[in-house]
């Protein structure tokens, strides 16, 4: 059984037409009357011919690449991001090259830099802390989707994730089970998600005329051991708090454990939440309260909206909801 893949030119010539006429039909550039494209349309099906994307990307001044600024290739949040992402290019002929910024602004414009340059067809950037500025200078060179960033241009989309609402509401659900001394683990401090929810805790403080406590405040980088760290400074300040709102899962699961080795139940003396609902936001013990931010569809949106601009269509900012789920980590303040 003869398995090597179809060639254009055996295409070329069961159609009856020149080999240049079927790469320029394919390609989009060709000029023929019906006939000729129906015998070339008729080949390919018979034969089952499956055109080489990269080729007729080249052929179109493409280079059928996709580069996707992420943090942290590595996390489990950005892990499920980039699935997403991948998802969002199957069957459209491009493949995406993955680069870490590892939330420093100098060493996220060095990597999106290197992406330009090599050049890819469009930008992903996912969150991070290069200023809005200059991610619109590159948007103004190459097509660009961004969360956590507003970057407004004709050839730019941006999802909209109402991080400081959504941390206002989990706050909330601590204050309406009765807790007044609500400490909270901060994400990087030059991040808008980390401040946008900073915010959110502070606002609903305010609403409820609780005074803001500063010293309930401890920071953190978004990774598992700074909730260690974050727990063991609050628990050392001697600062009194029933509830506790990490501004990630990561950090929630680390202040899970440094709580366990300091011999303090959740939720029984403490309430815990997080905010992303990361797959194992189920699986701790308890399984954590947290904000559910739909990961995966935020990496098959940001790619489905790449393409969208691509292909020349005008692609409106993206709003993607944040809600609270409620698990076994919080629980009624006891008095």
């Amino acid at each position: 059984m003869n398995t090597s893949p179809v060639t254009l030119a055996q295409v070329a010539a069961a159609a009856g037409v020149s080999p240049s006429t079927v790469s320029r039909i394919l390609n989009g550039s060709a000029r023929v009357d019906d006939a000729k494209r129906q015998a070339v349309e008729t080949a390919i099906a018979q034969l089952d011919y499956q055109p080489n994307a990269m080729a007729q990307g080249l052929a179109r001044g493409r280079t059928m690449t996709i580069g996707v600024l992420t943090q942290d290739i590595s996390s489990p949040f950005y892990n499920e991001i980039l699935q997403g992402v991948e998802d969002g290019l199957v069957g459209t002929g491009f493949a995406p090259i993955f680069a870490s910024g590892h939330w420093n602004a100098d060493e996220e414009i060095q990597r999106l830099t290197m992406l330009a340059r090599r050049p890819v067809d469009g930008l992903i950037v996912l969150t991070g802390a290069i200023p809005d500025d200059v991610l619109t200078g590159f948007a103004e060179r190459v097509p660009m989707v961004t969360m956590g960033h507003r970057v407004v241009r004709d050839n730019a989309v941006y999802l909209q994730l109402d991080n400081e609402h959504a941390a206002y509401q989990a706050t909330c659900h601590l204050l309406d089970l009765g807790h007044v001394a609500i400490a909270h683990i901060a994400g990087p401090p030059h991040m808008g998600d980390s401040t946008a929810r900073l915010a959110g805790y502070q606002r609903a403080l305010a609403e409820r005329n609780i005074e803001f406590n500063p010293a309930l405040v401890v920071q953190g980088d978004f990774r598992d051991d700074s909730g260690v760290v974050a727990v063991a400074q609050l628990l050392e300040s001697r600062q009194h708090f029933t509830a506790l709102f990490a501004a990630n899962d990561q950090m929630a699961i680390g202040a899970r454990l440094g709580f366990y080795r300091r011999g303090i139940r959740i939720p029984e003396d403490v309430s815990l939440i997080g905010f992303d609902d990361l797959p194992a936001a189920s699986f701790c013990t308890p399984p954590l309260t947290t904000v559910r931010q739909p990961v995966y569809e935020i990496g098959f949106q940001s790619a489905s909206a790449l393409m969208r601009l691509l292909r020349g269509e005008k692609c409106d900012p993206i709003a993607l909801p944040l809600t609270v789920v409620v698990r076994e980590s919080t629980q009624r303040r006891r008095y």
